[in-house]
């Protein structure tokens, strides 16, 4: 913890007792939330970005889409358009935002909403003439606005909401209580081998309830990485001089898993839109170079200049153990709700 977060630490206690004065009123009933008749699933975390929901709602999608009519309801964090809107043949990114375009292009199947007000989302995706049977709300777990039936928080392992602080000392939205709202608590970015021990130190570090359940996931990068009209195995690739171009959270795990001591590491602020000079940079920076971007970074890239030269690496949350509890925990609740 920097000096600065340090010397902040007042308006942490400041805002940790405002966000819980509102909690409060909602738990309360004093401050309304709406309830809807069909399964509605946010995902979320009580801090700041890096947690892996992206990962975790296409998994979601994955276990749900051949079986109902799935919506995603996102916020569309740094898009250019206002409102409700209801992607398209005609969206991008900077209409829907990075991560509900992603969701878009890889499931065809399935309604890609953004709403900021996610209660106006919800009943503009039930005016729909084809509605959906489920929906998932992304990044929505302070939204109490909305009441939704089952909610799964996510915290990574190297940095779990038991070691952290309120904004602006540390990264969380509202104080660690609010993980008592949760119904599943999924610790994301684990090694691949975390033994039952550490699991078990970790549930009571995190102090969960005997009601809650707990999962550990890690980040399984694919084997391939895919450009415009190519694809090479990464185990050829990793061998190549690239630049390695990230504009997420938490982007050293992706350089990790990619990089040479040839190559060069070039990181943007999380959700960034490129312009002109930033993409002249990175070509020069290249200098000829394949390109490997992330695969959120990449439906930003995908139509600019550098796409002949431009190639991503897609990702996946894998489950370490007990990942048929997890899915049936899920469709238990779909199909009682």
């Amino acid at each position: 913890m920097n000096i600065l977060r340090k010397i902040l630490f007042p308006f942490a206690i400041l805002y940790g007792f405002i966000t819980s004065i509102r909690n409060s009123l909602f738990d309360n009933g004093i401050l309304k939330s709406t309830s809807f008749d069909l399964p509605v699933i946010a995902v979320g975390n009580l801090s700041v970005g890096g947690t892996g929901k992206t990962p975790q709602i296409e998994y979601l999608i994955r276990l749900l889409v051949d079986k109902y009519k799935v919506a995603t309801l996102s916020r569309g964090y740094k898009r250019k358009s206002e409102g409700f809107v209801l992607a398209d043949e005609n969206s991008n990114a900077e209409i829907l935002g990075d991560e509900p375009f992603q969701f878009y292009q890889k499931f065809p199947n399935v309604m890609v909403a953004v709403d900021a007000n996610r209660t106006n989302g919800i009943q503009q995706l039930l005016s729909q003439e084809a509605k959906p049977e489920i929906i998932l709300l992304d990044d929505a777990y302070q939204h109490r606005k909305v009441k939704a039936g089952f909610y799964i928080l996510l915290t990574s392992y190297g940095d779990l909401y038991a070691d952290d602080f309120m904004l602006p000392t540390g990264n969380l939205r509202e104080s660690r209580s609010g993980a008592e709202r949760a119904s599943i608590v999924v610790v994301t970015k684990c090694p691949k081998i975390l033994s039952e021990e550490e699991q078990s130190e970790i549930r009571l570090k995190l102090k969960l309830s005997c009601s809650q359940q707990i999962f550990f996931t890690f980040i399984d990068y694919d084997e391939v990485i895919y450009g415009q009209n190519e694809k090479m195995e990464v185990a050829k690739i990793r061998s190549q001089s690239k630049l390695l171009l990230a504009g997420i959270a938490k982007p050293k795990p992706f350089f990790d898993y990619l990089k040479n001591e040839n190559d060069e590491c070039l990181t943007f602020p999380d959700h960034h839109h490129f312009s002109d000079a930033d993409l002249n940079s990175i070509q020069e920076k290249a200098k000829g170079r394949k390109i490997i971007t992330t695969e959120k970074d990449y439906v930003r890239l995908k139509d600019s200049k550098l796409v002949s030269q431009l190639y991503y690496l897609p990702i996946k949350s894998s489950f370490i153990n007990h990942q048929q509890n997890f899915d049936a925990t899920i469709l238990e609740y779909v199909k009682k709700t």
